[in-house]
């Protein structure tokens, strides 16, 4: 049996196909996309995305933020005043995924209510009568 592409003892490359899933992580993590989106108008500090961002822990705001700049979708400067504080803003590249990913964003906003109403209706249903 010999080794697969991608796999460790093959020493081909993975094909560009399989690395795209290293994309459509980041595509596909909502803290991702919800801090690019925060970040549309430019620089904003930690607790400015912090309160933002409904819903996101600090841990998780912060994981997000490293995992992003890691990918090179931001910068995080740190300003040397006192107290000191630290930015975050878009590479050139996360400005594109800002733009690629905004339409799915506008979509996502403009259909909340008819998936929460699919949802109910197919609660109702689905779910088992509660019994005492």
């Amino acid at each position: 049996m010999g080794a697969v592409q991608g796999d460790a003892r093959s020493s081909e490359p993975p094909s560009d196909a399989c690395r795209t899933r290293v994309v459509l992580d980041i595509v596909g993590d909502k803290w991702s996309l919800l801090v690019v989106r925060n970040l549309r108008d430019g620089p904003r500090r930690f607790t400015e995305l912090k309160r933002a961002i409904d819903g996101i822990s600090q841990r998780m705001l912060t994981v997000t933020l490293r995992s992003l700049e890691r990918d090179g979708i931001l910068t995080r400067t740190v300003h040397n005043v006192m107290p000191p504080h630290v930015s975050y803003e878009l590479t050139e590249m996360g400005l594109t995924l800002r733009k690629a990913t905004a339409p799915l964003l506008e979509w996502s906003v403009a259909h909340l209510a008819r998936i929460d109403d699919a949802r109910s209706s197919y609660d109702a249903r689905t779910d088992p009568p509660m019994t005492s």
